[in-house]
């Protein structure tokens, strides 16, 4: 069976016509018809009555229309992800990510992109603060937060999970907290850059809401990967990203001792300016960090 068929089969139900598909690929009707045909004869059931003035779907015909159009969809979304690739990009970049992600994939993403384009320079800066795009003159941000100016433009990329975590040898020596509140008895890692407070973890209560926890504990930082070396030394409980222990809770080296209680979830978004047309250069810088993203996204 060819991609392509399927394709032109959801093309004509949503056109109504062969003639109008024919129109929209530069065919014939008679080529049309013969590659619906073709695919009719493929999967061996009809797929549509046809009528000199309408067509209408089989029972077969309503499920492939369902497969096809994602088949479409894809395929015009890969065209898209690529789209301007060949064309001669040139220009800087100034821009502005969170240590986190920079570190585990951005970074990498965009010296890729500035390898494929070499009419491109980038200068990227890893900082957790919001910076002020307009007034510091940066052309783009990947935040990872609640997003509230309105004269900025955001795309969504994806949502960054939190997690409650410890050593196996912090555990054996203090126990395992069963419930959030249980973590009162603990040496709880602080991460100082939280918005909410350093010492005010969210957790998922019964009615659905969340609601926030006063810990306490002796160390604090602003760098969580600081908060991620104490917990792997045994000397505390942190709560941080999932994807900034990703490898360490695979190898069992730290263990998420509350899976199902946290609260915290932040979208990540690649933020900038408004602009009536936003330049090729970031639009496929924003595409590629995206694609990165997608491809890791179990690590969040």
């Amino acid at each position: 069976m060819h991609s392509d068929d399927l394709i032109l089969f959801a093309q004509v139900v949503e056109l109504g016509s062969f003639s109008k598909a024919a129109e929209q690929n530069n065919l014939t009707n008679s080529v049309v018809s013969k590659r619906i045909a073709r695919l009719e004869q493929h999967l061996n059931v009809q797929l549509l009555y046809r009528t000199t003035r309408k067509l209408t779907l089989t029972e077969a015909g309503q499920v492939l229309f369902i497969k096809a159009k994602r088949v479409a969809l894809a395929t015009q979304e890969a065209t898209n992800a690529v789209a301007g690739f060949g064309e001669l990009i040139k220009g800087h970049i100034k821009m502005s990510v969170p240590t986190i992600s920079g570190e585990l994939l951005i970074a990498d993403a965009v010296a890729e992109f500035c390898q494929m384009h070499p009419g491109l320079t980038v200068d990227m800066s890893l900082d957790n603060q919001f910076v002020d795009l307009v007034k510091d003159g940066y052309d783009l941000v990947i935040r990872t937060g609640y997003l509230e100016d309105s004269s900025l433009i955001a795309r969504y990329y994806l949502d960054s999970h939190w997690i409650v975590c410890a050593s196996p040898s912090y555990i054996k020596r203090y126990g395992r907290p069963e419930t959030p509140e249980q973590l009162l008895q603990h040496n709880c890692l602080l991460y100082s850059y939280q918005t909410n407070g350093a010492n005010e973890w969210q957790f998922k209560g019964d009615n659905g809401e969340n609601y926030s926890l006063k810990i306490n504990g002796c160390f604090s930082s602003d760098n969580a990967s600081a908060l991620r070396k104490a917990a792997l030394g045994g000397h505390g409980i942190a709560y941080v990203p999932r994807c900034l222990v990703y490898h360490d809770l695979r190898n069992g080296e730290l263990i998420d001792i509350l899976p199902q209680q946290v609260g915290k979830v932040l979208g990540i978004y690649a933020v900038y300016p408004f602009t009536r047309q936003l330049p090729k250069k970031l639009k496929l810088l924003i595409e590629h960090i995206r694609l990165r993203y997608k491809a890791m996204e179990h690590y969040f």
